[in-house]
């Protein structure tokens, strides 16, 4: 019977921080917080690999909707515990999900604002506006808040 060995690809830290995107500093900042663990070579240099890649992926997903690194940590750490601690890892993230929806519509207010005030500057240009309209009541006409 013949073995096959599998060789994993494995990158640096330089290597990986261009394939995520992030400078060497920020991967050693999130391994010193317990984030990330880089594999080591029996001389104590760090490598990555594409299993790393990925847990790195969901952690940025879960940073991009505002989790906290505390609650980044929680997460990490139920993980670690296994499948007895789903039920608190399903309220954390649907917490995060509740705070995330609701910066996600402050976000959506702001860019409603921008795209009205592009408008009414638009309007007021070719006439549609008369220079007596605000932006307070051009607003109310469109049912929108300020």
């Amino acid at each position: 019977m013949v073995e096959k060995i599998i060789e994993e690809t494995t990158y640096t830290i330089g290597e990986f921080s261009k394939i995520v995107g992030m400078n060497s500093s920020t991967l050693r900042y999130y391994e010193n917080e317990g984030l990330i663990k880089p594999n080591r070579y029996k001389n104590g240099r760090r490598y990555y690999t594409k299993a790393d890649l990925s847990w790195l992926k969901f952690i940025n997903h879960l940073k991009g909707t505002g989790m906290s690194i505390d609650d980044l940590k929680k997460y990490i750490d139920w993980r670690k515990q296994g499948d007895a601690t789903i039920p608190e890892r399903i309220e954390l993230l649907k917490n995060t999900k509740k705070n995330f929806l609701h910066q996600f519509a402050e976000v959506q207010h702001h860019l409603q604002i921008l795209n009205d005030k592009i408008n009414w500057y638009e309007e007021k240009e070719t006439g549609i506006i008369t220079d007596e309209e605000n932006f307070g009541k051009y607003l109310q006409s469109l049912g929108h808040r300020e």
